[in-house]
């Protein structure tokens, strides 16, 4: 039976790419000439027979991912191709990179606990709908304010959720308390129990960090007095999870720390994934702490941002 240009082009390819024969062997077995041969093979790439990777491990973003995984000793890193440092263009980057990664990342049975903020809304809105069954998905701090500021955290949650055939768990509380006695009340509340074991099981967790600049989303939202605002602006360097820290990562303010209900910070690094998606200049230093702070295992962000990191 003779073959058609086709599949003989398939079989040379097996031949020289699979099996590495060389160009005259091939031609000597198939009883062809060896211009067909280069001819074939030629065909086999232009019907997109043979598709060529090539991995360059001295490319500049995998060279500064491998530096930073080092530094901060992280599972995974992703940095996002962002052709300018325009904050509003690494946000839809650094987001696009982030709903990818959690495609890769999910199983079935996994619990996304995840933070809110403009970068995780952007996630959310990017992700592909997923085929997989018995995902669950928990916010990772309480999303009430009395601010007209949105802080995107419901719209969030319902995108999470409807990705993934599920019903999100909001934490229906204040994130931080006016005092921590009140917190601790409402702690021993059942319901409120069961949010937090959520939280606490979760698998995956993926949020952002806020800065402490005057216009940080979180000083934007009623919860802190001036004075507080002050005294985490000389002593904190950003947040997670509305759970300030310095510099070296470690809890920056315990009194407002007490007052503040979700996630605790050591509970992100016994996350099979612990991911933090953040970029843009002004966050530098909040993803330095944090990283620091042994919290992240895995960090998606920009190229600019990369730079900077892998110093």
């Amino acid at each position: 039976m003779t073959m058609s240009k086709d599949q003989l082009s398939v079989e040379v390819a097996k031949l020289y790419y699979q099996l590495e024969y060389g160009q005259q062997q091939i031609a000597t077995e198939l009883n062809i000439s060896r211009p067909t041969v280069s001819r074939l093979l030629k065909h086999a790439k232009d019907k997109g027979f043979v598709t060529i990777t090539i991995t360059d491990p001295y490319s500049e973003t995998l060279v500064l991912a491998n530096k930073i995984k080092e530094k901060y000793e992280l599972k995974d890193v992703r940095i996002a191709q962002t052709p300018s440092d325009n904050y509003d263009l690494i946000v839809e980057q650094i987001s696009l990179e982030a709903a990818i990664f959690l495609e890769e990342t999910v199983v079935e049975g996994d619990i996304i606990g995840i933070g809110w903020g403009t970068t995780i809304y952007e996630v959310g809105k990017k992700l592909r709908p997923s085929q997989l069954k018995n995902v669950q998905v928990v916010q990772l701090k309480g999303s009430i304010t009395h601010s007209k500021v949105s802080t995107y955290a419901h719209e969030t949650l319902s995108l999470f959720a409807d990705n993934y055939h599920t019903t999100g768990t909001a934490l229906p509380l204040p994130v931080i308390f006016d005092n921590s006695e009140v917190k601790k009340v409402v702690e021993k509340d059942r319901h409120i129990q069961h949010i937090m074991q959520l939280q606490e099981d979760s698998t995956i967790a993926m949020y952002t960090v806020g800065t402490t600049r005057e216009e940080a989303l979180l000083f934007q939202l009623g919860y802190l007095t001036e004075e507080q605002k002050l005294q985490l602006q000389e002593t904190a360097v950003g947040d997670i999870c509305s759970r300030f820290y310095d510099e070296s990562g470690q809890i920056a303010s315990k009194e407002i720390n007490e007052r503040t209900i979700g996630i605790e910070l050591s509970e992100l690094p016994k996350k099979r994934v612990s991911v933090l998606v953040a970029g843009g200049d002004h966050k530098l230093a909040a993803v330095d702490g944090a990283l620091r702070g042994n919290y992240v295992n895995t960090l998606i962000t920009d190229y600019w941002m990369a730079r900077q990191l892998a110093k």
